[in-house]
């Protein structure tokens, strides 16, 4: 590790240094960019760099080098400001070049406005917030090579929570102590940003800011990323692991009512309303400005796999799966302690917990296999349990429980605000592979009201389509999502489902929470580890089917289908082909054999056989 870590320490000396030896060449940026990749390439050096979603704000040092896993919730428009402006020397009247880029502020006290060598260049802005339902496993551990060194004033005395006086403190914000005194920051320092990100939340503001994460309860920092390359390869929803300077510079919060001649650009400019500039520019005590280098698009969030671009990553899977095999039968032994004896269940969730949609045919998703787990114990809150036990093997997941006030209450579906200009987030703004429990088993009886009906019609375009149509108020906007879904019902779901499962307990331990408890506390850290290892290799594996098992699966097909043409449908063939699929890949396999066809075929008569045995005993379908 380099003993001076510039580059982390100091990210804006390097900027200005390249930026000072460029003579103004265009392609400067680009080699920034490059910098910092190749820098952050090296092995081990990602985790240098301090974790904005691990160390505390007020731990971070102001313009050095940080990372955000985050998922991308809004969208802001593109906004100006001076890429390059010319510095006056207040003693010698001599002028100099200065970048602006990767900053919020200059560092200069002067700038001359009517300068030919001004530059003003295109930033975006994105609002960030940790991943949702991100579960507490799978929050990388703050490396050990940082040490936090707690600044002298913490930004929250230079910026006092006015806007949110009765907001619980936040580990990832720090303590918000008063600091009037410091309010205003640095006179030197001057605005480079354009008005159309300032804040105009007066100090005696009372009502919260609303930080807009997508699920209830959710804790940790949100944050401004700023993109200056490539912003159009990024979309709403993906998630991120971005490399960025900080920025908390306390002027920021108060730009808009302080702004005067010596901004850079003129108030008058803005056409944004108060309520605008104020979602869009919150205090930077609360969502800090991230100005971002580069960016890891992240195929999955579990920390245990190495990343995507990793040269270690062949090797760690390939050796892997040579294990697959004995950590899958352990895991299904483990699924099925939980599910009370009952293999085929644990079979099924198996299977599920590694379903991903891996490719679209014109709106059909392939790969779901969204679960509805029927028949669950009625006498204990058997599904909470169940949920929690979830919860400790996939990296994220959410459980919605279906009460009657929930469904009329909750607000599920993302809508658009005009009047901030901005996305209100949803429950169902979830990051791709998000593990969805939807506990039916709350659900009692009365009326659904409109908004009820509308989020049990948004539940099931979820899983029908995995899909999700946000709310524009006058049009709805469809978002793809690829979220794996288990309703947990006692009977069969009003929800639709890949799959229906009825449970069938093979025992009634005397007290189910403590065994439960007992189950899961048997298991070793480095079993649970390698459970969560199987379930993301296994779900990132390619299939293929060649065309002779193809051949053979249609003449088995035909064959099915001879006796009795109602007994099979083109429906029934494709789940079988989809369980066929998941099979293979829960036993490392890479297409499809005739021995797990014929297991298949197996599986599929006896959940079936359950299905009519629970009509039976109904006199209707369960």
């Amino acid at each position: 590790m380099p003993s001076a870590q510039d580059w982390i320490n100091n990210p804006l000396g390097v900027v200005e240094g390249m930026f000072a030896q460029s003579n103004c060449n265009p392609e400067w940026g680009e080699k920034v960019v490059d910098y910092f990749k190749d820098k952050l390439s090296e092995k081990e050096a990602q985790t240098w760099v301090p974790s904005l979603n691990d160390v505390p704000l007020h731990y971070l040092k102001p313009n050095s080098l940080v990372k955000f896993r985050c998922l991308v919730q809004d969208m802001f428009d593109p906004e100006f400001y001076m890429g390059v402006y010319e510095a006056v020397d207040p003693v010698t009247k001599s002028k100099s070049l200065k970048c602006g880029k990767y900053k919020d502020v200059t560092d200069c006290v002067q700038v001359d406005f009517n300068s030919r060598n001004s530059v003003t260049s295109e930033r975006q802005t994105f609002y960030c917030v940790p991943v949702p339902g991100e579960s507490p496993w799978a929050r990388v551990i703050p490396s050990t090579s940082y040490t936090p060194n707690r600044q002298k004033r913490s930004y929250e005395d230079d910026d006092e929570m006015d806007t949110q006086p009765q907001r619980p403190r936040d580990s990832n914000t720090g303590s918000h102590s008063s600091g009037d005194s410091q309010r205003n920051g640095d006179p030197k320092r001057q605005e480079t940003e354009a008005p159309s990100s300032s804040s105009t939340s007066p100090p005696s503001c009372a009502s919260p800011l609303d930080l807009n994460y997508p699920l209830p309860g959710e804790q940790g920092p949100a944050c401004l990323v700023k993109v200056y390359e490539g912003w159009e390869s990024f979309k709403l929803n993906d998630t991120l692991e971005v490399f960025g300077i900080l920025s908390v510079d306390p002027t920021l919060s108060g730009v808009a009512e302080e702004k005067d001649a010596t901004s850079l650009l003129d108030p008058a400019d803005s056409m944004e309303t108060a309520e605008e500039q104020r979602a869009h520019s919150p205090p930077p005590s609360l969502v800090p400005r991230l100005h971002m280098v580069y960016a890891l698009p992240l195929q999955h969030n579990n920390p245990l796999l190495p990343s995507a671009g990793s040269e270690d990553k062949n090797a760690f899977v390939t050796s892997f799966l040579s294990e697959l095999g004995s950590i899958r039968s352990e895991f299904l032994a483990y699924l099925t302690h939980i599910l009370l004896g009952d293999t085929l269940a644990a079979e099924y969730l198996l299977l599920h917990l590694i379903s991903n949609v891996y490719a679209r045919r014109d709106v059909l998703p392939l790969g779901k296999f969204a679960l509805n787990l029927s028949g669950c114990p009625q006498t204990s809150p058997y599904t909470e349990h169940l949920y929690r036990i979830i919860q400790h093997l996939v990296p994220s997941s959410y459980r919605l429980p279906m009460s009657l006030q929930n469904m009329n209450s909750m607000r599920l579906v993302p809508r658009k605000d005009y009047a901030a200009n901005r996305l209100v987030s949803g429950a169902l703004q979830l990051a791709s592979n998000t593990s969805l429990f939807l506990d039916e088993t709350q659900l009692e009886q009365g009326q659904l009201d409109a908004s009820g009906v509308r989020n049990i019609t948004a539940l099931g375009n979820l899983i029908s389509w995995q899909k999700v149509d946000y709310d524009f108020n006058y049009h709805q906007m469809e978002f793809p999502c690829n979220i794996n879904v288990l309703v947990a019902s006692e009977g069969r779901s009003l929800l639709p489902s890949d799959c229906q499962v009825h449970m069938q307990p093979q025992m009634t331990p005397p007290n189910l929470e403590e065994y439960l408890s007992a189950i899961q506390a048997a298991q070793a850290p480095s079993q649970m580890n390698k459970f969560r290892l199987f379930l993301s290799v296994a779900r990132q594996l390619d299939y293929s089917i060649s065309e002779e098992v193809t051949k053979a699966v249609e003449d088995d097909f035909v064959e099915m289908r001879k006796d009795d043409p109602q007994s099979m449908s083109a429906e029934d063939l494709h789940r079988m082909l989809v369980v066929s699929r998941l099979l293979s890949l829960s036993f490392g396999q890479t297409t499809l054999s005739t021995d797990v066809w014929m297991k298949t075929k197996h599986l599929e008569l006896l959940r079936m056989s359950r299905v009519q045995q629970q009509k039976s005993v109904n006199g209707h379908e369960p």
